[in-house]
Order: structure tokens, then C-alpha cells, then sequence
């Protein structure tokens, strides 16, 4: 009898505890899903709104005064960008296509153009880029990184998206996420037509081939003393000599993902200019696209594995072997439809040449 008692009392007690812990817990939810409701209308205020640009160097496409007027009420996507880097023009087309589709809808993008070369200040040279990619949208030029400064930015390529109030609801760094980024674009332009009782039609994503990168490949290169900090790229023993003329010689071995000069190059902050007759850049590298960043008016000889580069491996800007430099920007050297192991030899013939960057798909 007292047995029965005793495990009557404890399946009492379980279930009053059992309820109550249910209870508590669809209380808890309930409660989360109103704090979040609660924090996410109030935390608006507490979000990061998109500075007023100013300092800027130059406009392309606009003017000052039409550039606040676009703005004030609108989506903005702001899309920190230099015209020579290779992430920034692979992103072009997905933007200039947002620009198309959206811009009478209420979204304003904005090209914010900050140099990382000296030559990219040169507002001609932007202007040639800005009409070779099709691009309508109003870019700022932003030589000495003070917009880039006020949204704290640190990359190329960086996409910013504003509401129609100025709040940044969106913020990502470096190719891809073009569905996601799209998909935002669509919510704030409806959030923006409920408020202005109007309406939108935003239809599907945009369908572009996004570029697939290998899975190794080598690192980006850079010519110039300023930007080797703490990474050696320059194979040669002579080194890196800041403003120096150096005759640089040839090792007989050299290793992967390291260049190699020979001739004598004067080190500049932003890369190596040929100052002999002839020069000669040698790179082990495993990439399915290298590109080169480099100006001078002169002609490249391309090698691929000590021979001429076969046609099918041959990038957008060579022809016959041969690769014209004609104005500072990047050129396609190297194109083919998987990761590869070679060794790339470049010949130059002149040396009104510089070369500032490898970079590699």
C-alpha cells in the first residue's frame, strides 16, 4: 500500500514537473520570437548608416549635386571597385545587369573607384574602363582612399547595399553570392514600394556562368616594394632593392609561385620597370587563368614550358604568341578550362615596360 502511495506520488510529481518544463519551454520560445521581433525593429536604429560620400577626386556619369538626389530615398548598392583588379571585373557584369533591372525600380549603384595603382587615379584611364565594361551607373573617384575610409572598407571588390532610409543592411567582401546579393536587392526595393504604395516587379534572378576557380592555385603577385611586406614573391637572390636599378640574374633552379627577373629592373613601390633592352620574367605556377597587371608600350613574347603557348591555353589578349601592351590595365594571358602546372616565361623586347602584379584564377 505504501509502495503504491510512493510511485503514485513520484508519476504525480514527473507530471506536474513534465507540464511546467513544457510549459516554460513554449513560453521561452514565444518570448524569444517577440524579443526578436521587438529587437529587430528597434535594432534598426541601431545599424550602421552609409556615410555622406565626400572627398572624392572626380565622377564619372554624374555630377555632385545629381549624385544626392539620387541617393535620398533610394536602395543603394555601393560597390568599392579599381578597374586592374581581376575579382572586381568578374563582378561587373552581375552589377551592370542589377543596374538594368532594377534601376527604375528604385535602386541607385554607386561605382566607388579606389585606386591601388598610381596609374588607376588617371580619371582618362577610368573613364576607358567604365565605357569597355558598360557601365551607366554613376562611379566616384576615390584616389585618396577617404570614402574608403569612412565605410572602413579594406577590400576589392566590397558591395554595400543601403535601404531607402540609409541603414546598411548588406555588406560582402570578394566575388560570388550574386543570388544572395540580388535576393536583398529585391526585399528592400518591396520594403521601399510598401512604403510608397507603389509597386515592383523583380521577377527571377539574373543567370549569369559564375567563374569557377581551381581548386589550388597560386597567390596573387605583386611587383612592388610597398605592397611585399611580410611576403617574399621575388625569387631572385638580389631581392627586393626599393628604388634601385638592379641587374638581376637567373638562378638555375627556381621554385613554384615565385617570379623571377633577369635583366636590370628599377624597383618601384608599385612594381619592376625594364630599364635594359631586354628583360625576362620566368614563373612556375599552377593556375587555369594568370593575368598580368603591366603598361608600357612595347610587345610581350609568351612561352609556355620554354615553347611558344599553345592557342588553347591562350588568353584573351594574346595573338600569336604575342601580347601588345598599348595602356596600364590588366591583360589575359593565360586561359584554359582546368588548374594546370607550367612555367611561364615572358620576353620583353623594349623597356618602356612595368609590371605590377600577377594574378591567377
Amino acid at each position: 500500500m505504501k509502495s503504491d502511495i510512493k510511485i503514485g506520488l513520484i508519476l504525480g510529481i514527473i507530471i506536474i514537473i513534465g507540464t511546467l518544463s513544457l510549459y516554460l519551454f513554449y513560453t521561452e520560445i514565444d518570448l524569444k520570437k517577440n524579443t526578436n521581433n521587438q529587437l529587430e525593429i528597434q535594432n534598426k536604429e541601431l545599424l550602421k548608416k552609409s556615410p555622406t560620400l565626400k572627398g572624392e577626386t572626380g565622377l564619372i556619369n554624374t555630377s555632385e549635386n545629381n549624385l544626392d538626389i539620387l541617393i535620398q530615398g533610394n536602395v543603394v548598392l555601393y560597390d568599392f571597385w579599381t578597374y586592374s583588379c581581376i575579382n572586381c571585373i568578374r563582378t561587373l557584369p552581375y552589377i551592370t545587369a542589377w543596374d538594368e533591372k532594377y534601376k527604375d525600380q528604385g535602386l541607385v549603384i554607386i561605382g566607388i573607384h579606389t585606386p591601388e595603382f598610381e596609374f588607376e587615379k588617371e580619371q582618362e584611364n577610368v573613364l576607358t574602363a567604365v565605357n569597355k565594361f558598360g557601365i551607366n551607373y554613376p562611379v566616384i573617384l576615390d584616389n585618396n582612399k577617404e570614402i574608403w575610409n569612412l565605410f572602413e572598407n579594406r577590400y576589392w571588390p566590397r558591395k554595400y547595399i543601403a535601404d531607402d532610409e540609409g541603414y546598411i543592411r548588406f555588406d560582402h567582401i570578394g566575388e560570388g553570392a550574386y543570388k544572395e546579393t540580388e535576393i536583398v536587392i529585391q526585399e528592400l526595393l518591396h520594403e521601399r514600394s510598401e512604403k510608397n504604395n507603389q509597386k515592383i516587379i523583380t521577377g527571377n534572378t539574373i543567370e549569369i556562368v559564375e567563374y569557377e576557380h581551381s581548386t589550388l592555385r597560386t597567390p596573387e603577385l605583386y611587383f612592388g616594394y610597398k605592397f611585399t611586406s611580410g611576403r617574399n614573391q621575388l625569387g631572385n637572390t638580389e631581392g627586393f632593392q626599393p628604388d634601385a636599378i638592379v641587374d638581376y640574374k637567373l638562378p638555375n633552379e627556381i621554385n613554384q609561385n615565385f617570379f623571377y627577373l633577369e635583366g636590370q629592373w628599377k624597383n618601384t613601390k608599385d612594381g619592376m620597370k625594364l630599364i635594359s633592352d631586354n628583360g625576362k620574367i620566368v614563373l612556375e605556377y599552377y593556375a587555369k587563368q594568370v593575368n598580368i597587371v603591366a603598361s608600357g608600350n612595347t610587345e610581350l613574347e609568351i612561352l609556355i614550358d620554354e615553347k611558344k603557348i599553345m592557342d588553347n591555353i591562350s588568353g584573351v589578349d594574346v595573338k600569336s604568341s604575342k601580347v601588345t601592351i598599348l595602356e596600364p590595365r590588366l591583360y589575359n594571358i593565360i586561359e584554359s578550362q582546368n588548374g594546370e602546372f607550367h612555367i611561364l616565361t615572358i620576353n620583353v623586347k623594349n623597356p618602356d615596360f612595368e609590371i605590377f602584379t600577377f594574378t591567377f584564377g
